[in-house]
């Protein structure tokens, strides 16, 4: 019984190993948020937005999407509830990462669970994710991969805010910076057929949806019928090799 309680308190205590391994883990994120960061600063600053106000918003809206849209919305004197709606309208994919996630935090207490929800984005759940179905990660881990890339987007927005004024940027490329850093995400999740399959799906269903769609729910829609899809697929094949095995 005290081996028990003690393996648990073991488990539960943040290691310097934790720390060094979820930074590791988030330096590709952090190379992906600098530009794109630095990119969102220049346009809050052009909203009107104090160095400051840009870092209060990055900590308080860590959603690259949503923070882009927020900046736009205000640059065209947009009402709040407007800006609200729209971006809540944006994230709604949230609640499809956190519930994904949600099985690896049963033993997490509801602070550590409020925290560590702030800090999901697209990015630290594909990272988070695939770390832990490969097994080798923890609540910590992931809770310092998240730290770090929220960290390091904050000071990426604080730092175009400040040079916004004073530099004249060609932010072109940049706008293909958060495309690209998806395709290299989605690259480490394809090893399995299923899971190519799944992407080549969703991808078609999601572009011809926002042909018909003028909001971003297609992005919810094409994920839940692609994952959907796959899962009776992948069921029936196994269903079909056990039925074959038999005979």
């Amino acid at each position: 019984m005290i081996e028990t309680i003690h393996n648990e308190k073991e488990e539960n205590k943040l290691s310097r190993d934790d720390v060094m391994y979820g930074i590791k883990m988030a330096i590709p994120i952090c190379i992906g948020y600098i530009p794109l960061g630095i990119a969102s600063g220049i346009l809050s600053q052009k909203a009107g937005l104090s160095p400051i106000e840009i870092g209060l918003l990055s900590l308080c809206v860590f959603a690259g999407s949503g923070q882009f849209i927020t900046s736009s919305m205000l640059i065209a004197q947009s009402s709040m509830f407007s800006i609200i709606f729209t971006t809540f309208i944006v994230n709604l994919r949230h609640i499809l990462m956190s519930s994904t996630l949600s099985q690896y935090f049963s033993k997490c207490n509801k602070k550590f669970l409020l925290f560590f929800s702030h800090e999901i984005t697209d990015e630290t759940f594909a990272i988070n994710l695939m770390k832990f179905k490969e097994g080798i990660w923890n609540p910590h881990r992931a809770l310092i991969l998240n730290v770090v890339s929220h960290s390091t987007w904050i000071l990426s927005n604080i730092l175009g805010g400040v040079t916004g004024s004073i530099f004249n940027f060609n932010d072109t490329i940049i706008n293909f910076v958060l495309t690209s850093m998806f395709i290299c995400l989605l690259c480490l999740q394809l090893k399995r057929g299923i899971y190519i399959l799944c992407a080549v799906i969703s991808g078609f269903t999601a572009i011809n949806l926002s042909l018909i769609m003028d909001n971003n729910l297609y992005v919810i829609i094409s994920t839940l019928l692609s994952a959907t899809l796959c899962y009776f697929i992948e069921k029936f094949i196994k269903l079909r090799k056990g039925v074959e095995y038999g005979n």
